[in-house]
């Protein structure tokens, strides 16, 4: 099995089932966390609503990729590649440290172009033009749309 070929009776897409447990996993720990809330219906919605719609979603996603890993072939776990985790936990570590002090839009900006350098495809100009747009489609959604209390900009 060093060479990534299944024995005998593996037919298992491994990839699928642990991605299907996460998320089981993820919409099991939002549930918990907002057991206590009050649903309220669909005309009047409580403040555990969304989260629990959402939850349900997450849940179904996460059943349909268990189900697929059992009618998929076997796919064996790659190794994780040490640049795409260190480029993912330091451009969340980068939207953490940056959004309270440099506002939204740069810290959007910053968080796209750090978790850029996750993949030796990615072309800074292309990403920094991505990162510019995302910027400012976080900018629209969460400061004009919903109307959160959170600066755009460090001034």
């Amino acid at each position: 099995m060093s060479d990534g070929e299944p024995q005998a009776g593996q037919r298992l897409n491994y990839q699928d089932l642990l991605f299907g447990l996460f998320m089981l996993a993820v919409a099991f720990g939002m549930t918990v966390a907002t057991w206590k809330l009050r649903i309220g219906t669909a005309a009047n919605m409580g403040p555990g609503y969304m989260p629990r719609a959402i939850a349900v979603g997450i849940a179904g996603f996460g059943i349909y990729f268990v189900v697929k890993s059992l009618l998929s072939q076997f796919k064996a776990v790659e190794p994780p590649q040490p640049r795409a985790v260190f480029g993912i936990v330091a451009s969340v570590a980068v939207f953490g440290v940056l959004a309270p002090t440099m506002g939204l839009f740069l810290a959007t900006l910053a968080t796209v172009v750090v978790a850029g350098f996750a993949s030796r495809e990615t072309r800074f100009v292309e990403n920094l033009l991505f990162g510019g747009a995302m910027a400012i489609g976080t900018v629209l959604l969460f400061i004009k749309g919903l109307s959160l209390p959170v600066p755009a900009w460090p001034w």
